[in-house]
């Protein structure tokens, strides 16, 4: 089975993504986000102690957030898997190759503006959680032409889905944004030329178009470099 990464600056879409071709494949998307918070919620032994760490305003160390992927690969025994959000760092990626072997990385690529138009444009609901998007980008970017069209809801600031009100996130205003895209680049840089100078294979997919496009080029890729029938 397929063991995949999936890498890309925040609002590339990575859990989006990852959570439609784990669903195509048959494998197991892992998140440590979603771990993270699904043991917040259950008031768990690992939930106090990421809780406190949130809390804090620092990073979840390396040794909680590599325990946590360990065990949940052991957990799939043998089954294939897409990792979305680790390793961020060289530590994480050297403890995964002690775990397990990557067949490929799909890198996302989206230039910052894009991402600060789109994220800047993103709706949540307030109740449900349901994301929406109001803006509508059509522009060439270094000869890569952006068609993304908004997703807005039927009825302006409200929730399609359970009436709920719809907010922006504090961490998507633009100035907020840049710095997370910062923050991203000195993060990922070191990670991706470790895996290059491995030579794991890298699928590098421009993000300018609707997700099902995407979807289907990630898929064809796949398929060309002999992963996929």
């Amino acid at each position: 089975m397929l063991r995949l990464i999936i890498f890309g600056p925040p609002g590339a879409g990575k859990g989006t993504y990852a959570t439609r071709i784990a669903k195509i494949l048959g494998i197991e998307k892992i998140s440590t986000g979603d771990i993270f918070r699904e043991e917040v919620s259950k008031r768990s032994e690992l939930g106090r102690k990421v809780e406190e760490y949130l809390r804090r305003g620092v990073l979840v160390p390396d040794e909680i957030v590599i325990e946590v992927v360990r065990r949940k690969i052991e957990e799939l025994h043998g089954r294939g898997f897409i990792l979305d959000g680790y390793p961020r760092t060289i530590v994480q990626a050297r403890a995964l190759d002690e775990i397990t072997t990557i067949d490929a990385i799909i890198n996302l690529i989206v230039p910052d503006e894009i991402i600060i138009e789109k994220l800047a444009g993103r709706r949540i609901c307030s109740k449900c959680g349901a994301i929406y998007n109001i803006v509508d980008v059509k522009k060439v970017i270094d000869g890569v032409e952006y068609i993304l069209p908004p997703l807005p809801p039927k009825k302006e600031g409200i929730c399609d889905i359970c009436g709920g009100r719809l907010i922006q996130r504090g961490d998507d205003r633009p100035e907020i944004i840049r710095r997370r895209l910062e923050v991203y680049r000195k993060q990922s840089e070191p990670v991706i030329k470790y895996y290059r100078d491995k030579g794991v294979k890298f699928i590098n997919i421009h993000v300018n178009r609707e997700p099902e496009v995407i979807i289907n080029r990630i898929l064809n890729a796949l398929r060309r470099e002999g992963l996929l029938d």
